[in-house]
Order: C-alpha cells, then structure tokens, then sequence
C-alpha cells in the first residue's frame, strides 16, 4: 500500500515537472513572440521590390471641377465649360483569360475578334480619317503587342460619345470591351470673338499660363476654377482601380461670374468700330468703350490690333486699358474744369488777346494757326474760351494754364491726381497702365513753363483711354466720378453669392462746372471739330483729341516725315441726359495720312449711338415725348 502511494506521488511529481517545463517553454515562446512583433512594428524594414511587388502603391489622382460660366448682364453665356471624351481602347482585355481557358478559350477570341471587326465599321464612321480596315488592323496588332492604350480621333461631344457606348465591345464595358474615355472640359465662347480680350482665355480649365492674367478669365480664375478633388487609385492586374480604403474629396465646382457687358451692345460696338478701321492698312489698331453714366458699368470694350501687314484686326491686345498715350485735345477739357472750378474764369464767353497765337513767356511752344485763322477771319485780336475749345485751340489752353498757374505750378498737378488722372486706379481686369505725370518735383527731369503749357493742351502726360472716359464720365454724371467696373456679382446656381456694382471714387466738381463743361463739349459737336455727330439721332457732347507717337529723341517724326497718330473722341449722350459715355480711339502706324479725332473716331461713336439709340428702352421716354 506504501508502495502505490509512493508510485502515485512519483508521478504527479512527475506530472507538475513535465507542466512546468511546458509553462516555462509557452512563457519563453510568448516573451519571443511579444519581442518579435515589437521588433517587426519599430525597426523591421521589408525588402524594397517584395514590398512594391505585393502591395501596389495607392496614387492620388485629381479631379477636375467644372468651371464657372461667364455670362452677361442679361444672363447670356458668353463663356461655358462642355465635357468632352477622349476615345481609347485596352486591346488586351480578356486576352490573358482566353489563354487559360483550353476548352473554349480559342472560340472565345474568335468571338472577341469579330466583335472588334464591328466596332472598326462604326469608328470608322465616327471617326473618318481612317478606314475600318485600319482601325481594324490596329485594334488586332495592338493585342498581339499588348497596347493597353489605343487612342482614337479627337475628343468628342457627349452626344457622340453616348452613341460610341453601344458600339460592339464597347457596350460590355470597360473590363470586358475595353472602353477607355477620358473627360475633359473644354472651354466654349458662344459670340466667338465678340469681346474676348475682356473676356480672356482658358487653357486645360485653367488661365492661359502663357497669358497670366488675361481678361476677366484670368483676373477672376480663383472663382471660376473652383477647387480640385482627390482620389486615389492603385495598379491591379486589370489596371488602375480606386483605392476603396483611401478617402476621396469631391471637387467644388467654379461659380458664376455676371458681367455688366451687354453682347448686343458689344455686337454694335465691334461692327461700329471694325466698319470704320478694317480698310484702314496704316492702323495698328483701335479701342472702344461704354460706359453707364450713372453707374460705371462698362456695356460693350472693344480692342481691335492688327498683328502684322498682312493680318485683319483682332482682339488679341486690350488697347482701352494697357496702353497710355498722350491724349492730346481731349485733356483741354481737364484745363478747362481747373480755371472753374478755381475760379479763374467765371463764363465760357470771357475772352483773352489772341496774341497772334504765341503763348507769353513760353519758348519753344509752335505758334497756334488756328488763332491765326481766328484773327484774319473775324478781324479781332481776343478770342472767347469757349470759341478757343470748339476750334480746339492750342494757344488759348496753354495761356489758360500758364496765365493762371505758372506762379504755383503744383496746384495745376494736384488738380489732375484729384481728378484721378495720375493713378491706376483697382480694376475688373488686370494691365490697367499707370499715367505719367510730369512735376516740379521731379529731380530727374527739367521743368520749365513749356512744359505747363503743353499740359494745358494735351501733351507731356500720358493716359489710358479708360482714364479719359472716367473723367468724361464724371460731367455727364454731374460731377460725380464712378468707378468703371465689369464684374456685377459672382453667382453659383443662380444664387448671387457676392454682389459687386457701382462704386463712387470722388466728387470732381461742382454741378455747375460739370453743366458748364457740358456747354462747351455741345458746342464741339454742334459746329466744332465733331461736327460729324451733329445730326446724331440725340444730341451728344464730347471732344475730339490728336497726339502724335515720339520716335527717338522725343522727335514726333521720324526721318521721312512721318507720324504715329492717336486720334480720340469722347463724350457722352444724350447731352442733356446722360445714359451712356463712349471713347474711341485709333492707333495708326508711322504714315503720312492723318487720323485725327474728328475723323474715323466720331464716325464710329455716331454709328454707335444711333444703333443704340434704337433699340435701348431707356430711350423710349424721348421718344415717347418727342411723339
């Protein structure tokens, strides 16, 4: 009995050893396998072409939004985005499975093959530049290859590429016919060229890169984009897949921009302008602008440059805003608005000595022929103000500035930057030039009386046109100077998100100067230098302006006696109640023919305003009075 029990002991000794060794080993393999996973997480690097072969990295992929449409004051879309497709087939598909298959594999490519033959029978028709033999001939060589992109034609419509969808093979889909179809948005101006240098342009939904900043596209390409999207895609045996386990961000699409243009005003501006200046072979170019009076809204800019002898004129370079020229008489008015307004003359009938045409005090300014004329035609020797702007004399506006100014010069250039003539001022567009003004001040350059004198008429200062229309603008608007602008609000759906519109930049001048200078600009249309816009269908007040290009030198011809003409008219109508200001100016090459203000400038704005006149309602109250 001793014995057993002795034996049982022995073995449950035996027993709790054996389990204790075992509990040691587990505890051992435990501690190794916690040390081996804390080892493979902190410090184990797998090799490099294991890791890529057996886990296909993820790529991000944007995705583009749809742009924004530019549209005009009415709502008419006169820049839209229009998805297109690129047609593309994966000639391998199925191959590889019908390889495999031993029992059916060899029908089952014939079967493919002929289905190919019919789709090369209906691409051919898509697509004619080749031959259903060729594109048949492409699709089978490009599967012995292994093309896995087989482009086809160019891009197509969603119309077309709806009707490719049921084409043979295509119809089964990308991983079984082989379908490959690109979307891109591409850029459509339903008014062709139709202001499409104010508008701008677009290239891959993005703001020409080679033309930073072009047009309302490229200064408002933060709206119209949008924000891109993202998701992310890995290789399979079949190609590139979405990543289900990445995170995908939808694009935000671009929003809407409303401009204050108005393309049936824009259509008779081009043709008012383009009639005028497209026989015209020593122009290099021409401008034309309206405006609303009241407001600053910009209706129709049209910019027309000749690129070359052979070339038609073009909306490719946006004279109205990017180039600064010296405006000539139209800056007679600016003369006239400082002696009022600082109470230097108090009547446009006051008169001074004609003087025989020489300004006093002043050298090396020409003698004026027009007070000449004036003295042997109406046999006196003192002419009225007014008489002096409606012949657009050059003497009476130099003396006006020199007589009145000459002691405190500044005065005179303070005037100007007050009238904002000096600046370049924020815009819709993106270019406005800066004008220059000489000044006293200016230690880099001589001032003498001359230079106050050629002030006085026009020369000596440069400026846009659009900084001649704003100030024109600001006395027909009574005084009051708007800010021109071309963008009214940014929408998206219809919704208006940012409301935009007219803005006042500063009181000029009293009412009663601004109805003075309205006088005057009357009396040069009526029977002066615009004589042209007389028998307009309403009465328009405005002024025409001749300046001439410098060659080396400062010379204003070169050594064949030629000249670069800048002729300008501006103005306003109807004269006595404004509703719109218009300028219009021509850039000639160097030529002997003239091209003053008074010609192809006021012809333009004449047929402009009677074409307007016509059918724009906020003339049917003169008309209804008139009746």
């Amino acid at each position: 009995m001793e014995a057993n029990n002795g034996n049982i002991k022995k073995s449950r000794d035996r027993i709790g050893v054996i389990l204790y060794v075992v509990y040691v080993l587990l505890l051992l393999a435990s501690a190794l396998l916690f040390f081996k996973i804390v080892y493979i997480q902190a410090f184990f690097k797998p090799n490099h072409k294991i890791e890529s072969a057996l886990t296909p990295g993820s790529r991000a992929r944007s995705i583009e939004p749809v742009r924004g449409n530019i549209i005009d004051c009415e709502g008419r879309l006169l820049a839209m985005s229009c998805p297109t497709y690129q047609i593309a087939m994966d000639c391998t598909v199925r191959r590889d499975e019908f390889a495999k298959d031993q029992k059916d594999g060899a029908r089952k490519e014939a079967e493919w093959q002929d289905k190919a033959r019919a789709l090369s029978l209906e691409l051919a028709k898509v697509f004619p530049e080749k031959s259903s033999d060729e594109y048949w001939k492409l699709i089978i060589n490009g599967r012995k290859s292994g093309k896995k992109y087989l482009k086809f034609g160019k891009p197509v419509d969603r119309n077309v590429y709806n009707r490719i969808q049921k084409f043979p093979l295509f119809n089964e889909g990308k991983y079984k016919g082989g379908l490959i179809a690109e979307q891109q948005n591409i850029r459509i101006y339903p008014y062709g060229k139709l202001a499409r240098r104010t508008i701008g342009f677009v290239r891959n939904n993005r703001s020409d890169v080679g033309n930073t900043h072009v047009g309302l596209e490229g200064k408002f390409d933060y709206v119209l984009h949008g924000r891109d999207g993202k998701e992310w895609t890995r290789r399979t045996d079949v190609g590139l897949v979405l990543d289900s386990d990445s995170t995908k961000t939808r694009p935000e699409d671009g929003k809407d921009i409303r401009t204050t243009l108005n393309i049936d005003y824009q259509d008779i501006a081009f043709h008012a302008l383009y009639d005028e200046i497209k026989e015209e072979t020593d122009l290099e170019g021409a401008c034309l602008v309206l405006m609303e009076s009241a407001t600053g809204a910009i209706r129709s800019m049209v910019n027309l440059y000749r690129d070359g002898e052979a070339a038609d004129f073009e909306e490719v370079s946006n004279l109205a805003i990017g180039r600064a020229i010296e405006p000539g008489s139209v800056f007679k008015t600016v003369t006239l608005m400082q002696v009022l307004s600082d109470g230097y003359i108090k009547s446009l009938d006051e008169t001074i000595p004609t003087n025989h045409g020489v300004i006093k005090g002043v050298k090396g300014v020409p003698q004026d022929v027009h007070i000449l004329d004036h003295e042997r035609n109406d046999h006196t020797t003192s002419i009225s103000v007014i008489e002096g702007f409606r012949i657009s004399s050059n003497y009476v506006f130099g003396t006006l500035a020199v007589s009145n100014y000459s002691k405190k010069p500044m005065r005179f250039i303070e005037n100007i930057y007050s009238y904002k003539l000096g600046e370049a001022f924020d815009f819709d567009l993106a270019g406005l030039a800066t004008p220059t003004i000489p000044s006293p001040k200016d230690k880099n350059r001589y001032w003498s009386l001359s230079d106050l004198a050629v002030m006085g008429y026009g020369y000596g200062t440069r400026e846009t046109p659009l900084h001649i229309l704003c100030f024109y603008n600001a006395i027909a608007n009574k005084g009051r100077m708007m800010k021109p602008y071309l963008v009214e609000d940014i929408e998206q759906n219809g919704v208006v998100k940012s409301k935009r519109g007219p803005a006042l930049m500063s009181a000029i001048c009293s009412k009663a100067v601004a109805d003075t200078i309205t006088r005057a600009l009357k009396a040069v249309t009526e029977e002066g230098t615009a004589r042209r816009l007389k028998d307009a269908r309403c009465t328009v007040a405005g002024k025409t302006g001749t300046s001439f290009g410098t060659y080396s030198g400062g010379a204003y011809k070169d050594e064949y006696g030629r000249r670069k003409y800048q002729g300008t008219f501006v103005g306003f109508f109807p004269a006595d109640d404004p509703k719109y200001s218009v300028i219009c100016t021509v850039f000639s090459k160097p030529t002997s023919k003239q091209f003053q203000g008074g010609g192809i400038p006021a012809r333009a704005v004449k047929s402009l305003v009677n074409n307007i006149y016509s059918i724009d309602p906020a003339f049917r109250p003169t008309l209804s009075a008139a009746r």
